[in-house]
């Protein structure tokens, strides 16, 4: 536990990530593969948070192209981010890690609601907490969601887990051969910048509570456990 670089982190999954190459839905295989990056990342000491999204279940255009209002819209990604949690937890526990899921969309049945201290008490205790559900209010995005949790439980960093991207570049690397990887950045960069990372809500967040962020590749075995480790993969981004 002393050789590694974060003691308690969010680790911020993108639901797309969980589909692989089919695209839409849970692809058994790949959330399989997560969860045992996860398990090996559990066993090192690590306190550990997930928040993960929903894409591969429902997008927000997903709504506007059915003409949906979007409050609506916005409570049927919530759900979506449930479901990806629930399956998320089963696979963990299934490798023999304890996992917890709040929602913060009250369902008692299959889930805690979202209570803070609760939250931190699974962390001491060794279990993983999945946040599920968003914030639980429309207009905010999954990554303002891990950027409130990081906050509240005061994490030292949140890693996010990109689908097949390295790192933050200065355009989109599969569009413009001369984009540029950055290795280190500030929040402030990335609002001044626009850079494509987290929405502006998340940015500040991190920013005003100093939290750090790492974005690397999920779809290179092990990257997990380097950045936590204190590899220097992916970029790194200052909370001020």
């Amino acid at each position: 536990m002393s050789d590694l670089k974060y003691k308690r982190i969010v680790l911020k999954l993108s639901g797309e990530a969980l589909a692989g190459d089919q695209g839409f839905g849970i692809h058994p295989p790949v959330i399989k593969e997560v969860a045992q990056e996860i398990r090996d990342v559990y066993k090192l000491g690590l306190q550990i948070a997930i928040v993960v999204g929903g894409g591969n279940m429902w997008r927000g255009e997903s709504g506007a192209q059915m003409g949906m209002e979007r409050s609506q819209a916005d409570y049927i990604g919530m759900l979506a981010t449930i479901m990806n949690a629930l399956a998320l937890q089963d696979n963990l526990e299934s490798l023999g890690v304890p996992t917890r899921v709040q929602t913060s969309i009250e369902m008692r049945a299959i889930a805690e609601p979202y209570i803070r201290r609760k939250a931190i008490r699974h962390l001491e205790k060794e279990r993983v907490v999945i946040f599920a559900g968003g914030t639980g209010s429309p207009y905010f995005s999954t990554d303002t969601t891990a950027a409130l949790r990081a906050a509240e439980i005061n994490a030292d960093a949140i890693l996010m887990a990109k689908n097949g991207v390295d790192g933050i570049y200065s355009a989109d690397p599969k569009l413009d051969p001369n984009a540029k990887k950055f290795d280190s950045l500030t929040q402030m960069d990335i609002i001044n910048n626009g850079l494509k990372v987290m929405d502006s809500t998340a940015s500040t967040l991190s920013m005003d509570n100093d939290i750090p962020l790492v974005v690397f590749n999920l779809n290179q075995p092990g990257n997990i456990k380097k950045v936590v480790e204190g590899d220097n993969i992916g970029t790194t981004v200052r909370g001020k």
